[in-house]
């Protein structure tokens, strides 16, 4: 910090020098020159610097911070809802990969429910965490099945595509983030190409991808999450009594055997290279009510407690008999709060 304020300064100084020197003391053009010629020498020693450069450009990040994991926890907690079992494997999954030094593979979550029960949200959340500008940064990659993969008779072009994007990418960047959405709408074998990438492989043609992160978000389960789920709340067990061995065995085989969930027959999941089936919990009333809260916090406005209960009330629920489930989850929240402000 002491180096970052003092090369400041002396570019600042550097700056300033013209308008601090009497007019006609010195020749304007060899002020110029040793102006331009002190300056590059300090912000050439100022760049020089990883830390300091990366303070103003976004860099790989190379090593752990561990304001990343911090960040990650506090922001699962404030803003998601009624995913217990996601804010806990999420957090333990990415703090632990950053913190090993000496990683056997990439590490790949699969995330899996409902529309609406925060898939998108999280990941979004792990990319903020790592990257200061998140989806936006230049290290995160991210693919929608139906706008990146949209034709079945070209998947050979798709997996040779995927496959030098991939390379290309974490050659630049071993901390690549690759965030694929819409699984369940992915051509069957299309994500088998790039099993290579998430293997126990120390090199592939010179590149090491352990360092990297996969994520993949599908709908593709929630069947079988929604019937655990009601399982419990029939027995009279509340949701925070699922944990994660009650699902992810069932999930895995649901997803492997589901022709449509893009893991069909999968050698990912057959080879066990996926590291997590994370289940997304359906939402009850309570939790949308929580959404609409923090929505309307968001927008700068009081909350009304009036409008979230009607908000909530107005969400369809299922299963139909005893309505425990809001089956859009917090999905349509924000367009619901525009009919009643006028923002």
């Amino acid at each position: 910090m002491r180096l970052r304020r003092g090369a400041l300064r002396a570019v600042l100084a550097l700056v300033l020098l013209p308008l601090l020197t009497p007019a006609g003391a010195v020749e304007p053009i060899s002020v110029g020159l040793a102006i331009a010629g002190a300056a590059a020498s300090a912000l050439t020693g100022f760049i020089s610097y990883p830390r300091l450069y990366c303070y103003f450009r976004e860099c790989c990040l190379q090593r752990h911070d561990p304001r990343a994991a911090a960040a990650l926890q506090q922001n699962l907690d404030k803003k998601l809802f009624g995913q217990h079992l996601v804010s806990k494997v999420v957090v333990k999954a990415v703090r632990g990969f950053l913190n090993n030094t000496n990683a056997k593979k990439p590490l790949a979550l699969s995330l899996h429910g409902w529309t609406g029960t925060g898939k998108n949200f999280v990941s979004k959340i792990v990319a903020e965490s790592i990257y200061k500008k998140g989806l936006q940064s230049k290290y995160v990659h991210q693919f929608v099945a139906t706008l990146h993969f949209p034709h079945a008779h070209s998947i050979n072009l798709y997996k040779d595509q995927l496959q030098s994007w991939i390379r290309g990418n974490v050659s630049i960047c071993p901390r690549s983030l690759f965030i694929f959405d819409e699984m369940d709408k992915m051509h069957a074998g299309l994500i088998d190409s790039i099993k290579p990438f998430l293997d126990y492989y120390e090199l592939l043609d010179g590149v090491s991808y352990r360092q990297a992160i996969f994520i993949f978000l599908s709908n593709a389960g929630a069947e079988k999450i929604t019937e655990v789920a009601l399982d419990f709340w029939r027995n009279g067990r509340t949701r925070e009594d699922i944990q994660l061995t009650d699902i992810q065995n069932a999930l895995s085989v649901s997803v492997f055997n589901n022709k449509n969930s893009g893991f069909w027959h999968s050698t990912l999941i057959d080879r066990n290279l996926i590291d997590y089936f994370i289940p997304f919990l359906p939402l009850e009333y309570k939790h949308v009510k929580m959404c609409v809260r923090v929505e309307i916090e968001s927008r700068g406005y009081a909350v009304d407690e009036d409008i979230v209960s009607r908000i909530a009330e107005e969400m369809t629920y299922f299963p139909r008999e005893e309505r425990i489930y809001s089956d859009k989850g917090c999905k349509t929240v924000d367009a619901k709060l525009d009919y009643y402000y006028d923002f």
